[in-house]
This record gives C-alpha cells, structure tokens and sequence, in this order.
C-alpha cells in the first residue's frame, strides 16, 4: 500500500500563489507518474499537471504558464507550485501517483492522496 501525505492548500486572495506537496510512502518498488488532480463543485475530476520518472512535465491548458509540477525521486515527492491564482482554480487537489509495489513489482496501480482544499477568493 502507498500512503500519500498532502500539505500546503488553504485560502489565497486572487493573483496570489501557494505550492503543495506530496509525499509518498510504503512499500514502493517504483514510481513512474506522479500528479495533481483537481475537482470543482459540479464538475468532474480533471488533471492538472503530471510529471513522469524522467522529468516530462505536461499541463492542462488553463494553468499552463500559471503552475509548476516538480518532483524530487529520492525523497519520493512531487510539488505544484501555483502562481496568478484565480478564482477558478478553487478545487480540492489530489495528489496521484503511479507505483509498483515492492511485493507486486508487475503490477502498476494509482494511487490518490485524500485530497487539500484550495480556495481562491477575496
């Protein structure tokens, strides 16, 4: 089981910037995705931005410019830096990552963190 561990959400006026981490533990074999995932009130659950293992980054449209994913490999983490934030970028974030286990090494599942609460408002 990967246990993952956010921090950093809170409440921002609009234009401001937070950064929220992530950090995985467990048994983990490996790591090939780590990402953020965002879910508005009425509205499905949307990516955000993922990194893989090799530092490829990609973004949703409406953040791009806006947000920063990294990732550190050996403390097993993942950062999204958001700056310019607006009022529609209210949501809770979830942490996703995309792991092998240390006793199931074949068997690639995603795993989610429980979620921090972002709010943009004046």
């Amino acid at each position: 089981q990967v246990q993952l561990v956010e921090s950093g959400g809170g409440l921002v006026q609009p234009g401001g910037s937070l950064r929220l981490s992530c950090a995985a533990s467990g048994r983990i074999f490996s790591i090939e995705v780590m990402g953020w995932y965002r879910q508005a009130p009425g509205k499905e659950r949307e990516l955000v931005a993922v990194i893989t293992s090799g530092g490829t980054e990609n973004y949703v449209d409406s953040v791009k410019g806006r947000f920063t994913i990294s990732r550190d490999n050996v403390k097993n983490t993942v950062d999204l830096q958001m700056n310019s934030l607006k009022p529609e970028d209210t949501a809770v974030y979830y942490c996703n990552v995309r792991a092998r286990l240390r006793s199931v090494p074949y068997d690639n599942r995603n795993y989610w963190g429980k979620g921090t609460l972002v709010t943009v408002s004046s």
